[in-house]
């Protein structure tokens, strides 16, 4: 099977689902991955949830184990480019052939499971893909980042080092219930007896999370009370900051942007800090692997006359961060967005955020088997009502062009929304401007 048809038999289970809320939704994935060997029982892992920052933090865990040495699996999503992406090792994505070998080896198991349950979904099928791939290549670890709440993930099958709930906010409400309360609850699923759990879930969402560790034996472990961060003076597009804990002090230079990332930082060292001593990478190992990172499509800069962010921003906690992290990098500059939300998003709690930026926005869509996009003409609405001007323009890439030959060198271009947007401007970008304009 070559890695175009996998695509497109994976890109037809986008539909193929069992009730989010149906009690028994892990059966069929447990099924399969029973049928695959359990794959994601040959390796310790260290399990990633929470509302925003899963991801960044995910990647900052695994690129520290892998400076000390370790091989380590990294699974989170969505990806940008290519569904490769939710296989990597080292930093590297699963190559393209074996992407598609790998999945024509898993469709015995899958026909097998189907015939039980149904067909695999999307979602799981690549889930399973990444864990069987990991086993495959003899990785030393894992990180493996929740998809959608916790509880009745297919990810939560894992039985981790270590388990992590970044925060709490309000996405995936149709699935995960209305109030952050139940969200809440909900990521709490991940607890499990005897395995620690590390979160910078604040105030209401924190008790809840903690009464959930506690019911199950699960020690708990706030991050503002087992790390400290220090300021320290920085680059103009990275940050330097210090990690002060019960081990020592890190010393880390991040180059990438955004304030809030130096909370994922924290919460990533002070989930390093309780693993296993043979797998805890050094304070050196930990300094060296994030001066190292790059996490695309993450408050991603790109110089230039005008200068260009890629930031996938597609709930109001991420859109906060991006609306702050803007403010506080590029004081003083205006901004233009370029914006497409997904038909299932709270646009409004998106978009707010960024209005209170001095900003133009050009709104756009998306085409991609299995979503939806939402009409750009109901984004430029919610612009109005708020006061604040708008273009509609279709075409993602014809929308990047206009947004940027109205900007002028003090401002900054920003791409934004729904992955399928970013993901697909971000390629342009890369293929027509090139890796030159990255600092």
């Amino acid at each position: 099977m070559t890695y175009d048809e996998a695509a497109l038999y994976l890109t037809g289970t986008i539909n193929e689902t069992l009730s989010r809320r149906s009690p028994n939704r892990l059966d069929r994935m447990a099924g399969f991955l029973r049928r695959l060997g359990d794959p994601h029982r040959a390796y310790p892992t260290i399990h990633v949830g929470g509302t925003s920052g899963k991801g960044s933090t995910s990647t900052m865990i695994a690129a520290a184990l892998t400076a000390s040495g370790k091989r380590v699996g990294l699974h989170t999503k969505p990806h940008l480019s290519s569904m490769t992406e939710r296989a990597r090792i080292d930093g590297l994505p699963i190559a393209a052939d074996r992407f598609g070998e790998l999945l024509a080896e898993m469709m015995p198991a899958i026909e097998a499971t189907t015939a039980e349950f149904g067909r695999p979904s999307y979602y799981e099928t690549l889930l399973a893909l990444a864990f069987a791939h990991f086993a495959r290549e003899r990785v030393d670890a894992a990180v493996i980042e929740v998809g959608i709440g916790g509880k009745l993930d297919g990810t939560n099958l894992v039985l981790p080092e270590v388990s992590v709930i970044t925060n709490v906010g309000l996405d995936h409400t149709e699935i995960l219930g209305e109030t952050t309360d139940l969200i809440a609850a909900d990521k709490a699923g991940i607890a499990k007896a005897g395995v620690p759990l590390v979160s910078d879930a604040r105030d209401n969402s924190r008790s809840i999370i903690e009464a959930a560790c506690a019911a199950v034996g699960a020690p708990f472990f706030a991050v503002k009370e087992h790390a400290a961060l220090r300021a320290r003076p920085s680059e103009p597009y990275g940050q330097s900051f210090e990690i002060a804990t019960g081990a020592g002090t890190y010393e880390i230079a991040l180059p990438i942007l955004g304030r809030f990332q130096q909370r994922n930082a924290a919460t990533a060292v002070v989930a390093l800090e309780r693993l296993r001593p043979e797998l805890r990478p050094a304070i050196a190992d930990v300094e060296r692997g994030f001066s190292q990172l790059m996490i695309p499509g993450r408050m991603e800069y790109f110089p230039g006359f005008p200068g260009i962010i890629f930031d996938v921003a597609h709930n109001a906690d991420k859109a906060r961060s991006l609306a702050e992290a803007l403010a506080e990098t590029f004081p003083q500059r205006r901004f233009a967005f370029v914006v497409g939300i997904g038909a299932t998003k709270d646009a409004q709690a998106v978009l707010q955020p960024l209005f209170d930026l001095p900003a133009t926005f050009v709104f756009t869509a998306f085409e991609t088997a299995g979503r939806k996009s939402e009409r750009p003409s109901r984004l430029a609405n919610i612009a109005e009502r708020a006061g604040v001007g708008a273009r509609v323009i279709g075409d993602p890439i014809e929308a990047l062009g206009v947004a940027r030959r109205n900007a002028d060198a003090s401002h900054v271009v920003v791409v934004t929304g729904s992955t399928f947007v970013t993901g697909l401007l971000r390629d342009w970008w890369l293929e027509h401007v090139g890796e030159r304009s990255r600092r």
